[in-house]
């Protein structure tokens, strides 16, 4: 059975983090899944790779250390921000599975909304064509192998906007933090730091692929694809 899922609305981040620290703690074997998606206030959150050259302008915008994988990413108003609360070792998959599946889900999430997603090898997260976001030509730097993230230091980028971002912590085979995926923003926090740690990455939403929808539809949309496929 699909997790269940709770819409959170518009919270803070810090307390949201705390709570999924807290979820993770206190669950046990029995412990249901659960997905909760929500809306952030404007924030850079910092991952515990993350490095502060890569956050050159944070402005009035607060900075938050955590846990989770990766660099540095923002999460704001019109942003869909999606957490699994899941048990990896029950579900019977691993960390490289539980990452592709995410994937998976944005960009069946993308393609409702007319938008092809793509995978770029050494750099998790989702891309679109700039020049093309519906066409499905396949990607030169793709992955060449499923769930699979060569170890390369200079992903290519080139003609393309991330448009989500993932960074994720596991616990004793249980995950939080997640995904982002951006909807219709203003994407100007963007451009005070290097997105995940790329000087010059450039970030999208779905509004600036011509792509409109509200904050609603997509996270309607996006849970129900993340449930069915981070499903055993």
């Amino acid at each position: 059975m699909p997790m269940e899922v709770k819409f959170l609305g518009h919270v803070d981040y810090e307390p949201t983090y705390a709570a999924m620290q807290a979820f993770t703690a206190g669950r046990n074997e029995s412990t249901p899944d659960v997905l909760w998606v929500c809306e952030h206030a404007p924030v850079y959150t910092q991952g515990l790779a993350g490095r502060q050259e890569h956050i050159f302008n944070p402005g009035t915008i607060p900075v938050v250390a955590t846990n989770r994988g990766g660099q540095v990413t923002y999460h704001g108003p019109g942003q869909v921000v999606a957490y699994p609360l899941l048990d990896l070792k029950r579900a019977g998959y691993f960390v490289k599975e539980y990452v592709y599946r995410i994937e998976e889900a944005v960009i069946r999430t993308l393609l409702h909304f007319g938008v092809t997603g793509h995978r770029v090898a050494g750099a998790p997260g989702i891309y679109v064509r700039l020049d093309d976001p519906a066409g499905h030509a396949l990607l030169p730097q793709r992955p060449v192998k499923r769930g699979a993230y060569p170890d390369k230091k200079d992903p290519n980028f080139s003609g393309l906007g991330k448009i989500a971002a993932l960074g994720i912590k596991v616990s004793r085979n249980c995950t939080y933090h997640g995904v982002a995926l951006n909807v219709a923003m203003d994407l100007e926090p963007y451009s005070r730091i290097n997105p995940c740690g790329y000087v010059g990455l450039q970030t999208v939403d779905l509004s600036t692929m011509s792509a409109f929808a509200s904050w609603q539809e997509v996270a309607e949309v996006f849970s129900q694809k993340l449930a069915v496929s981070l499903d055993p």
